[in-house]
């Protein structure tokens, strides 16, 4: 079969897909490839709903069987059409605890032709924790995994998960054994929640919250609060705010909000047994507030076959890099401009955390990557793409940051209602950084010509007496003095007025 020429692909590495059979959905997940910052190729889910009724009978409903079989011979045919080199599939509760789940793994494995693991609760808690490691920077607290059939708790610091536990309190579990009462079902919820060991340990911290039923309340959380940014990795609600909010969730009909529309109705129907195990889980653990994670099993299983090396690597610098090599013009420019930046902060009394070092680096690399759109829009695609972009590692206020950063450079500096919009996720310290970067972009570009060599001579420091009356200087090579024009000190001016500084150059 002939290979496509495209280079919008990554070199040297070849797709992997991985199948999650869960107890509501069974869903398949093409990568491009096994490492530090995966894209996904293919993503499609079934709702099987293979948990239905397993609390009550011990057994998988057969009619779900046979959709989950028929979906997975699909996905095979799917994941050979990708050119997938290899397949990894995962089975979770309903396989493990039904009497006919081995049944359904040896009809399952012959129609993929290969193995499929079946996760114990404490397999898929570990997962599950791998996947919040794989995507936060530096996760501190308690990551819980909401399935059909079950509840996975780990605890997650400094890059290593401990105490991972599965609970019986899956959306479709709990929406059975209550007789779909939601009071009924929160009084089976709380004496298992107040047992856990792992909550005991999370006061004060961060609950990182896994499973298609979560994400599903916090985009309904957006849509209501008419949050600007629709991006459900690492959004955050401070744990007050949530418990106010599950409980409208838990105790409202679905019909109720308009809102609801955009959520699927088999997922609708789960949303108050999410929420009645979500608002209790913050209550007894005491967390300061509640992160959705677009990352959980799947991702967690991929980022274990990595090697150390690969594992330690930056999420977002990884990907941030990666892009800068799909669509920059110079990579080593992008590169260029990460270092340099770093040594030009301090000089406007800017002193980084290692996070907010972290966002000007991953701002610098994505900084040409709309170079092709037409330079009325090169700020606007800049903005979109990184907003929007599945960038892991990053909180939303980063996120904008980096985005805010990129349509200044090609903007300019003013206030708009495009940046507006999104300037109250960024936060007065982000917006001040971003335009800042944005600025600095703007003046050195017009030096580099988007190319490698000339930004690492260049750099500001503060006048000396014979400057003038100027506060900070830009030093320039005299083998650049022919790049230097009316263009470009309109450039130098406006970061002048942004800063508040009296800026001038010294040819040296």
């Amino acid at each position: 079969m002939v290979e496509s020429e495209a280079q919008g692909r990554l070199p040297g590495i070849h797709p992997v897909s991985v199948i999650d059979i869960g107890s509501n959905s069974v869903r398949l997940v093409i990568y491009e490839g096994l490492s530090r910052a995966p894209s996904v190729l293919f993503n499609e889910k079934v709702l099987c709903g293979l948990g239905k009724g397993l609390a009550a009978s011990g057994r998988m409903d057969e009619t779900a069987i046979s959709r989950a079989l028929a979906s997975l011979k699909r996905f095979r045919a799917l994941s050979e059409q990708a050119r997938a080199s290899e397949m990894h599939v995962l089975a979770t509760a309903a396989a493990r605890e039904a009497e006919n789940g081995a049944s359904f793994i040896e009809q399952a494995e012959a129609i993929l032709g290969c193995r499929i693991r079946v996760l114990t609760g404490v397999e898929e808690a570990g997962f599950s924790a791998l996947g919040i490691i794989s995507g936060y920077y530096d996760p501190d607290g308690v990551a819980g995994d909401l399935g059909g059939g079950s509840l996975e708790l780990v605890d997650v610091d400094d890059g290593r998960h401990s105490g991972g536990q599965t609970l019986p309190l899956g959306g479709l579990r709990l929406s059975e054994l209550s007789g779909n009462s939601v009071s009924k079902a929160r009084s089976i919820v709380r004496p298992y929640l107040k047992k856990s060991s792992v909550l005991k340990g999370g006061a004060g911290r961060t609950f990182y919250a896994v499973g298609g039923t979560w994400r599903n309340i916090a985009k309904l959380h957006m849509e209501i609060g008419k949050y600007p940014l629709h991006m459900m990795q690492a959004y955050e609600i401070d744990a007050a705010s949530a418990i106010e909010f599950l409980g409208e969730v838990a105790s409202m009909k679905p019909s109720r909000f308009d809102e609801f529309k955009g959520i699927s109705k088999n997922r609708r129907a789960l949303l108050p047994y999410g929420a009645v195990v979500l608002q209790e889980t913050l209550t007894i653990m005491k967390a300061s507030r509640v992160s959705f994670s677009a990352l959980g099993v799947r991702e967690g299983y991929l980022h274990s076959l990595l090697s150390s090396a690969e594992a330690a690597r930056d999420p977002l610098l990884t990907a941030a890099g990666e892009l800068a090599i799909l669509r920059a013009r110079s990579p080593e420019h992008a590169r260029e401009l990460a270092a340099w930046t770093g040594r030009m902060f301090p000089v406007f009394g800017v002193e980084e955390s290692d996070e907010e070092s972290r966002y000007r680096q991953a701002a610098c690399l994505l900084a040409d990557i709309s170079w092709r759109a037409h330079p009325d829009y090169r700020g606007l695609q800049a903005l979109n793409i990184i907003a929007h972009g599945t960038f892991t590692g990053i909180s939303h206020g980063g996120r904008v940051y980096i985005a805010l950063a990129n349509y200044f450079r090609f903007e300019g500096l003013n206030d708009d209602g495009v940046s507006s919009r999104l300037a109250a996720i960024a936060g007065p310290k982000y917006l001040k950084y971003a335009k800042l970067l944005g600025g600095m972009l703007r003046v050195v570009y017009l030096f580099s010509a988007s190319m490698p060599g000339v930004v690492p001579h260049l750099k500001f420091e503060a006048a000396a007496p014979d400057d003038g009356d100027v506060d900070i200087v830009l030093l320039v090579p005299r083998a650049f003095e022919a790049m230097i024009g009316e263009r470009l000190e309109g450039r130098l001016q406006q970061l002048a007025k942004l800063t508040g500084k009296k800026l001038g150059f010294r040819l040296v």
